[in-house]
């Protein structure tokens, strides 16, 4: 049942009361300004199921809300912090119909910047896009990037700089607006840099960058200085890039951030600099008003975020130019997997939901991915070897849910909606390199001790079965590790699970297992961003663990494309079509209750225990000389003890001597 939230009666009065106020105080030199923000949107063009029985995101009912908005505040700016595109179908058509900056300037957006995933297809895509976009004659709003350039070492790099040229993409633009001339940069973040290595760009320094813009908009007259920044904040005060630029930089008034995918109802306010988020995919619209005058200073008079739900009407015009879209997407990259956007693939009765960030145990979701995988070497692959196979997925590739109810060819794509293959088109492809038994088990590994500081590292698998503990040394916290496959059994087969408890199962299907041998070679699956990202194991775990993908024939993987998996007809199986087509291979009778679990079906076993058994179970060189070096610290600390006490004993001894002589 969904649940009712009715647009409130008092809001809207509110509004009403707002928009009667003036854009300029009546006190001479003090003005007001209102912000109207996004950042993060994805691509949610439609909206989504929001686990709870609702709705969340989705264009044409943002534009009610902007319009509402903007009868309150008839002189508010609308921008956004990046990360428009990649995370639905839509976004398939980035580099051919720029579906997005053209929907964004036909709901009013004024200034962007542009996040790392606007280069998930390398800085020649960005430009195709910008192409596209001033191709169509459309309304686009400006595009600002002040400290992110393509590379001199980028053979495009000519090609895309006439592409922003064309555009008028500018470090900082002025804008006039209510009697008051605003400053509008934008930022690209360190880690937003880090996560774009395929983009061709080089990342200036923000603060220089930043200052530098501050101090060229006052020049140029501006009163408001506004950063649009994809960096991002943090908990961690030495992760949170933007409030570390706000107190690097005098002159910025307002950051909208962007790239943490962070919700702020309260703004943060750093060295006289508001920093504001409203969360990701458009989950709501953001809104600001600050009265300010020309000598610095600044009262927040109103800060909101209104949730992009069901409760809101959707608008007509944006609802058609989404419907627009839907049916290129259908009748272009669709096409050749004989799907369409809104197909059915099957059911599910429960809700298989995303991973919970920095939370170390199994997820259905994730185990579904991995056995999709799987199952698409069995049945989709064309010329699979026959060799024993282990597929692995990661947290962070896992963009969106599945609830409860129809699962359509555009839900099973949100969930692994990231990259581009080497054909140019959306999604990345599975591909298949080779491990040794000693490296699979350091994937485990990596799982146990990588995710605490690394939550999207958190990795979900199908064909092993393993445990760790917790408590455990770093890079030694895996105790059991086997390989595990699901194979024919008899009738009425009952298996044991983690707690111990008694689980049907199919009566076709039965868990296998089998002792890995550290020299053999066994084939992994994953995403081509996945096996990318296996070759950095070693940096990442200061050289104690190493995971060197290869080939069949032991060499190493010099490149990742020449492993791509590909189908009878030599096309690239995407991550997303390996989970829609086993989705589909469920039919009628829908997602099996095996995967009704939020917390997995027992293939990963995390335990917290204290248990002495638990903790020097299975040691290996890193646990052992561990405990080798905290017996040596006990045996130091005992001799310690015993020397300070002994010492002790003669100082007592010598002064009471020395008193009975005097």
């Amino acid at each position: 049942m969904k649940r009712s939230r009715p647009i409130s009666a008092f809001f809207l009065a509110v509004l009403l009361l707002l928009s009667l106020l003036p854009a300029v105080a009546a006190e001479s030199g003090r003005y007001s300004t209102t912000v109207l923000f996004t950042h993060d949107l994805h691509s949610h063009f439609l909206p989504q199921a929001d686990g709870e029985g609702g709705e969340s995101g989705g264009y044409a009912r943002l534009r009610v809300a902007l319009d509402w908005e903007r009868r309150a505040h008839p002189d508010a700016l609308t921008v956004d912090g990046g990360d428009f595109s990649i995370g639905s179908l839509i976004q398939t058509l980035y580099t051919t119909q720029a579906a997005e900056l053209r929907t964004m300037g036909a709901m009013g957006y004024d200034v962007v910047t542009a996040g790392n995933h606007e280069f998930d297809h390398t800085g020649t895509g960005f430009a195709s896009m910008l192409s596209a976009a001033l191709d169509s004659g459309d309304k686009t709003p400006a595009l600002v990037m002040a400290n992110y350039k393509p590379s001199a070492s980028n053979p495009d790099r000519l090609d895309i700089q006439r592409a922003m040229a064309a555009y008028d993409v500018e470090d900082y633009i002025l804008l006039e607006r209510g009697d008051v001339t605003y400053g509008i940069f934008g930022l690209m973040g360190e880690d937003s840099h880090a996560c774009a290595p395929s983009s061709g760009f080089e990342l200036g320094d923000m603060v220089s960058n930043a200052q530098r813009c501050v101090d060229a908009l006052k020049e140029k007259g501006a009163q408001f200085i506004i950063c649009l920044s994809h960096s991002g904040t943090n908990e961690k005060k030495k992760l949170s890039e933007d409030e570390r630029l706000a107190e690097k930089v005098s002159g910025i008034d307002l950051i909208v951030s962007g790239h943490t995918h962070t919700t702020l109802t309260e703004p943060i306010l750093v060295n006289n600099t508001y920093i504001i988020s409203a969360g990701p995919y458009c989950q709501n619209l953001g809104s600001i008003t600050l009265e300010w005058s020309e000598n610095g200073e600044k009262k927040l008079t109103d800060y909101h975020l209104t949730p992009i739900d069901e409760t809101l009407p959707e608008d007509p015009d944006i609802a058609a130019i989404v419907e627009r879209w839907k049916g290129l997407v259908g009748g272009t990259y669709l096409g050749r997997y004989g799907l369409t956007y809104d197909k059915v693939l099957t059911h599910t009765d429960f809700d298989l939901p995303t991973p919970e960030s920095g939370v170390q145990q199994g997820s259905s979701l994730g185990e579904l991915v991995a056995d999709a995988f799987l199952w698409a070497t069995q049945n989709l692959e064309a010329d699979s070897p026959d060799v024993f196979t282990v597929s692995v997925t990661a947290d962070g590739v896992l963009r969106a849910p599945l609830s409860s109810g129809e699962i359509t060819t555009s839900m099973a794509f949100d969930v692994l909606s990231m990259g581009v293959g080497s054909d140019g088109t959306s999604g990345f492809p599975l591909v298949g390199v080779y491990l040794t038994g000693r490296e699979l088990k350091a994937i485990a590994e990596v799982d146990a001790s990588v995710t605490p500081i690394m939550p999207a590292a958190q990795l979900y698998v199908s064909g092993l079965h393993y445990s760790f503990n917790t408590h455990r040394m770093f890079f030694n916290r895996v105790m059991d590790i086997q390989l595990h496959q699901v194979v024919n059994a008899a009738p009425d087969v009952e298996v044991v699970d983690a707690e111990g408890s008694a689980v049907p199962v199919p009566a076709d299907i039965i868990d296998w297992y089998e002792e890995i041998e550290d020299d053999q070679l066994y084939r992994v699956v994953t995403g081509m961003y996945s096996a990318q990202m296996l070759g950095t194991v070693k940096g990442k775990s200061l050289g104690l663990l190493s995971l060197e993908p290869k080939l069949a024939d032991g060499s190493p993987v010099t490149d990742f494309e020449t492993c791509i998996l590909r189908d009878q007809n030599g096309n690239e199986i995407k991550e997303w079509y390996a989970l829609a087509a086993y989705l589909q291979s469920f039919g009628e009778e829908g997602i099996p209750a095996r995967y009704s679990r939020p917390a997995g079906d027992g293939r990963k076993v995390v335990s917290r225990s204290w248990n002495p058994v638990e903790l020097l179970k299975s040691l290996n060189w890193i646990g052992v000389a561990a405990l080798v070096l905290v017996v040596l610290a006990l045996v130091l600390v005992g001799f310690l003890v015993k020397w300070v006490k002994a010492a002790r004993k003669r100082r007592r001894y010598n002064g009471s001597y020395r008193r009975k002589k005097w």
